[in-house]
C-alpha cells in the first residue's frame, strides 16, 4: 500500500496532521480491514484503496481540529469506523466510543480494536435512542461525531441528551449545510443546543442547556416522526 501511504502523508500534511509513522501505519491496516470486509457485511461503498484513504481516513482527520484536544468522544452510526478510528489512532490522549445499531458492524469494530491494539477506543452494540436514556451515558460525553447517518434534527435528537453542557457535536453535511442548520434552529433550542456553520459544511452543534428528560424519544421515533419546533 505504498500509494496509500503517500495519499495518506500528504494528505494529512496539507492541512496541519503529524502523525508518527506507526501511526500512519495502523490507518493503512484499517484502510485494508475495511476492504477485505466490504462485501461481506456491506460495510462501505467505498471500494479502492486511494478512495478509502480519502473518505476514510482523511476526511476524518480533517475535522479532527474541530473536536476537544481530551476526554471522551462517541462515534454515533460509526458503520465501518469514520470517524472515530481514525480519530482514535490520531489522538491516543482521548478515549472514543463507536456505537453501532448493527450487530455484524459492531463485531466488525471490535475485529478493527483488536487488530490495531487501540486501547483507547471502544464498542457499543446499540441504537442511540436507547442509550441516550440511560443514566450511564446520558450528559456523559464531551463530544459526538457522525457522519451522514440522518438529517439533523434526527441527529441532535441522537446526540444532545448523550452531551455534557459545554460540549459538542460536529456533523459533515456539505453544501446545504448552512440551510439545514437555519431549519433545526429551534429543533435545536428545544434540545439544548445551538448551532454554528463552517464554510466547510461542517455544522458544530454546541450543548448550551441540558436536554429536557423526554428526549431522545423511544427507538425508531427520531426518524419516523422528527422534531419540528413548529
Amino acid at each position: 500500500m505504498v500509494a496509500v501511504g503517500r495519499i495518506l502523508r500528504s494528505g494529512g500534511a496539507a492541512f496541519g496532521v503529524e502523525l508518527s509513522p506507526h501511526q500512519w501505519a495502523l490507518l493503512e491496516r484499517y484502510i485494508r480491514l475495511v476492504l477485505s470486509w466490504r462485501d461481506r457485511i456491506n460495510l462501505t461503498g467505498v471500494g479502492t484503496e486511494d478512495k478509502a484513504a480519502r473518505v476514510l481516513v482523511l476526511d476524518a482527520l480533517a475535522g479532527m481540529h474541530l473536536l476537544p484536544p481530551e476526554g471522551t468522544i462517541v462515534d454515533l452510526g460509526s458503520g465501518s469506523g469514520t470517524p472515530g478510528v481514525p480519530i482514535a489512532v490520531a489522538r491516543p490522549e482521548v478515549r472514543v466510543l463507536l456505537v453501532e445499531a448493527s450487530r455484524k458492524k459492531a463485531a466488525f469494530l471490535g475485529v478493527v480494536l483488536q487488530d490495531l491494539e487501540l486501547a483507547n477506543a471502544d464498542v457499543l452494540h446499540a441504537r442511540a435512542e436507547a442509550m441516550g436514556r440511560a443514566p450511564a451515558h446520558r450528559e456523559r460525553y464531551d463530544a459526538v461525531t457522525a457522519r451522514a447517518v440522518a438529517p439533523l434534527p434526527v441527529l441532535a435528537e441522537y446526540a444532545l441528551p448523550l452531551i455534557k453542557v459545554g460540549g459538542l457535536a460536529v456533523f459533515p453535511k456539505g453544501p446545504a449545510a448552512r440551510a439545514e442548520a437555519a431549519g433545526a434552529a429551534g429543533v435545536l433550542r428545544i434540545l439544548g443546543g445551538a448551532a454554528e456553520v463552517r464554510a466547510s459544511g461542517v455544522i458544530i452543534i454546541r450543548k448550551v442547556a441540558p436536554t429536557p428528560p423526554q428526549y431522545p424519544r423511544r427507538p425508531g421515533v427520531p426518524v419516523r416522526r422528527p422534531l419540528s419546533a413548529g
